[in-house]
């Protein structure tokens, strides 16, 4: 039976972090866990509920109330995300959550709480997941880590055409900016602030398609597991 290992996958807003780890997991047999997601959740819960962030005691009292899983959907072959038993993918994909995700993200407890869940679910091994803290917090002896660079304006091109695709009106400017501080956010924040580990393989996707990026992460992941059962038998 073939070695099986952590997979973490890092980068910026809209490198394309989630389709990789997906598509890997799928290849690999694995579990993918959308960390971005389980923010989005907890924003949404927020926003629905009028709750401020800001608010401690408020805030350590909803997370109480949270309980975040992922429910496998026969008719689009992929996890979505489920909040209290509602599945809720397309709601917290919107540009109302994109645009609070980023702050409700820094928060050091919104973190502990979602970190603390995430490392419960790699115990196992055998997963994928994507994030911006993955490699560096969540998973820092992860077997292997994955840092996504794509082009800034090939990242607003894509997220566009997302949303559009999902019928949502939203205007390239807004995507722009959209884009733009959630990449500064995401960066300078106290906790957690992304970054490249320095044991990561850079991946820059701006001239791969998605099957090109697919081969080149599953290969690196087939020469890890190779390494490591080398070891294993030494």
């Amino acid at each position: 039976m073939e070695l099986k290992i952590i997979v973490a996958v890092d980068g910026h807003a809209s490198c394309g972090k989630s389709t990789l780890a997906r598509q890997l997991a799928k290849r690999l047999g694995y579990t993918y866990i959308d960390s971005g997601a389980m923010y989005r959740a907890v924003t949404l819960y927020l926003l629905d509920n009028h709750i401020d962030f800001r608010d401690k005691p408020q805030l350590l009292d909803a997370l109480k109330h949270i309980t975040i899983t992922f429910r496998y959907n026969p008719d689009t072959g992929i996890p979505e995300t489920m909040l209290n038993g509602k599945a809720v993918e397309e709601e917290i994909r919107s540009m109302r959550i994109s645009n609070e995700v980023s702050p409700v993200s820094a928060d050091k407890d919104v973190r502990a709480f979602l970190v603390s869940q995430q490392q419960e679910m790699g115990k196992k091994k055998g997963i994928t997941m994507d994030g911006r803290d993955i490699g560096t917090v969540v998973f820092p002896h992860a077997e292997l880590k994955i840092f996504l660079t794509s082009d800034e304006h090939v990242r607003a091109q894509r997220r566009f055409e997302e949303l559009q695709a999902k019928g949502m009106s939203v205007t390239m400017e807004e995507v722009v900016h959209n884009l733009e501080s959630r990449d500064y956010e995401d960066s300078h924040r106290v906790a957690s602030p992304l970054y490249k580990a320095g044991d990561a393989v850079e991946l820059d996707n701006t001239h791969l398609t998605e099957d090109q990026q697919l081969e080149f992460a599953y290969n690196l992941v087939k020469e890890k597991i190779s390494e490591l059962e080398k070891s294993v038998k030494i």
